[in-house]
């Protein structure tokens, strides 16, 4: 399971460091005069900017602008420069590139309290397609990196995912009352729990149903995709918008609703008119009565009231998608009526921004909702339940939450038997207490860390060499995982160290070039039996600890994990005590307490990995200093992983 409980800028201290704000600076421009025409989205920014220059912050801030191919000046963040620095009060200096010689050399001179922007990150095709040169370059403008772009964060970019790679990453405001008010809505509703969706295809929103139908009481269904609904019931839709290769997919979605016991409601009656035009006559119809030469615009005055009674009746409404056309007047009334009724109930209503905010914000709404989102996309993927890159890549408020990492070693190396476990493992993730982690073969990686995306499941690389290239043959190196955007790699597996001889200097090189690179590594430690009998364990995890941590920065430790793993328990039946477990783990917190101090060292998760399985992981996981565990054999089976990844 993936935390959306993460750290927020009052939980770091940001007095004279250089900190990276990505903004949401996307507003729009006049054509002729290029002078901005809607302030809002500089205006959300506001708070989180003024916390962090007021408490002696050197800001940095980057951020998009329209659609750029190359540098473009009709595009340039000038004019939001002018207008943050009229609104805060204060200077903001504008550079003239966004990762350049001007870029870097303001962002050095910068003091305490001083602002500096970043031009348009869009003119590097390398954002978004999140190229770890290009991340890397960018997090090297800063010390710290917050995020309170949340228009932004369902996309995997540089700004938005790859500098938490290289910086200790945390929310602004605007992202934790996001995840707050989102999260709340979808997790710990105050029931009954009402969705409202709207918008024009059932495809857009697929995911969100299915989701939905897992927590709501009641799912209103309006606008262009009710109309694939009443197509699928048998009833004549007209010319109305339909999706006619959904239709089993619309009988689907109401069979499972039905299923689950959830209030699915469709219009009982529709506004039609004869052509799309904000002239068009409306006339109302019984839902299932549309004239074969009419289209559906609107939701009736029977469904208005229909739908206003469930609303009134309501502890929590999300609503994503207006019912109608709520551009033409004629044909806004549902819309405008459904924006009334939840205005004026009693509950707590969440705003999935995109067209469903732009039509609160219009017809006057706006400050009777508890919650309007400020990301169409990124709201309507959280409502989904997909992860989203930009959140996922945040600090976790409690550093130690567990992770349940399985080492496929040379299984499941074929792309198809790859894919066809973590589809097997899928179900269990979403609900599972622990992240979980799959370490595959590189012959497998690819594919397996492009199903993954938005999935509670990451990928990890069984290895990688330290060099970024050379003749090296058969190796893979850190850099190539980087640009394939592998999350994670394993280091100094005991195998390895065992048959290919790799030393604790060749672990500290390793170590080193992933953090380097940006994929984020997990250091294997652990002695031999005889160590162990000779009572040398303490002696052996205290040289391979310091060893592989000799240059490593304290900033750094937030992307690494460790996992114990006694040798004389992997694969051998031998599983270590409980007391074992937590005593050697105990004592590697103590080394990293030692070389980096208490804060610093927390961020550490420390796993434990030796025999695992579905009926001692819940005891080990149970250890104070045991983060979670590093998982062989066991991991190879769906059931058994999932077992253990509960914990």
């Amino acid at each position: 399971m993936v935390s959306y409980d993460k750290k927020t800028i009052d939980d770091v201290d940001v007095k004279g460091k250089r900190v990276l704000l990505r903004a949401e600076f996307n507003v729009p421009l006049d054509k002729v005069t290029n002078e901005i025409t809607d302030d809002r989205r500089i205006r959300a920014a506001l708070p989180t900017i003024r916390a962090l220059v007021e408490r002696g912050a050197r800001l940095v801030i980057v951020s998009h602008l329209g659609r750029p191919k190359g540098f473009d000046p009709k595009l340039s963040l000038a004019p939001v420069a002018g207008r943050l620095s009229e609104l805060l009060g204060r200077p903001v200096t504008l550079a003239a590139d966004v990762i350049g010689e001007d870029a870097q050399a303001k962002a050095a001179a910068l003091k305490d309290g001083e602002i500096l922007l970043l031009e348009n990150v869009r003119y590097h095709k390398e954002e978004t397609k999140n190229k770890p040169e290009f991340a890397k370059k960018l997090a090297s403008l800063a010390e710290l990196y917050a995020s309170d772009a949340f228009g932004a964060v369902h996309r995997a970019h540089a700004s938005t995912a790859g500098v938490a790679s290289f910086l200790p990453a945390v929310a602004g405001y605007t992202i934790n009352r996001e995840l707050e008010m989102l999260g709340r809505a979808v997790r710990e509703p105050k029931r009954p729990l009402t969705a409202i969706l709207g918008g024009s295809k059932v495809f857009d929103k697929i995911g969100v149903i299915r989701n939905l139908i897992d927590n709501v009481d009641n799912l209103l269904i309006g606008g262009g995709m009710a109309y694939t609904f009443q197509a699928a019931k048998g009833w004549p839709v007209g010319t109305s918008l339909c999706e006619t290769d959904k239709l089993d997919l619309a009988r689907e979605l109401m069979a499972l609703a039905e299923e689950k016991g959830v209030n699915l409601v469709l219009p009982v009656d529709t506004t039609v008119a004869d052509h799309y035009s904000p002239d068009a006559e409306p006339v109302i119809v019984p839902s299932d009565q549309i004239p074969e030469d009419m289209m559906g615009l609107d939701i009736g005055p029977e469904t208005i009231r229909l739908f206003s009674d469930i609303i009134a009746a309501s502890g929590t409404v999300v609503w994503n998608g207006p019912v109608g056309v709520f551009e033409f007047e004629a044909f806004s009334r549902g819309t405008n009526a459904i924006a009334r009724a939840i205005g004026e109930a009693n509950l707590v209503s969440i705003i999935g921004g995109g067209d469903s905010a732009a039509a609160v914000e219009q017809l006057g709404y706006a400050d009777k909702m508890t919650h309007i989102s400020t990301g169409g996309g990124a709201s309507l993927e959280f409502l989904e339940g997909k992860v989203l890159p930009g959140i996922d890549c945040l600090l976790d408020r409690d550093p130690r939450s567990l992770v349940a990492a399985g080492n496929w070693k040379m299984h499941y190396g074929v792309p198809a038997e790859a894919l066809s476990m973590v589809e097997a493992l899928l179900p269990g993730a979403k609900a599972a207490p622990s992240r979980m982690i799959v370490a595959v073969p590189y012959t497998a990686l690819d594919a397996v860390i492009s199903r993954l995306a938005g999935t509670p499941i990451q990928a990890a690389a069984q290895n990688g060499h330290p060099e970024d290239s050379g003749a090296f043959t058969g190796e893979v190196s850190m850099k190539m995982l980087a640009e394939m955007h592998v999350p994670y790699v394993l280091i100094g597996h005991s195998e390895r160290r065992a048959l290919f001889g790799e030393t604790d200097a060749l672990v500290n090189r390793k170590l080193k070039a992933a953090l380097g690179w940006g994929v984020r590594p997990i250091v294997c430690v652990g002695e031999l039996r005889e160590e162990r009998q000779r009572g040398e364990t303490e002696t052996v995890l205290l040289r391979q600890i310091r060893t592989a941590f000799e240059g490593v920065a304290a900033d750094s430790l937030c992307q690494i994990m460790i996992a114990y793993e006694p040798v004389w328990a992997i694969g051998t039946g031998d599983t270590a005590t409980e007391d074992q477990a937590e005593e050697a783990c105990a004592f590697i917190r103590s080394i990293l307490n030692e070389l980096y101090g208490e804060e610093a060292a927390d961020y550490v998760k420390i796993l434990y990995g030796g025999s695992i399985n579905s009926q001692n992981a819940s005891g080990l996981f149970a250890q104070a200093h045991v983060d979670g565990g590093l998982v062989g054999g066991a991991s190879l089976k769906a059931d058994e992983f999932s077992a253990i990844a509960k914990g």
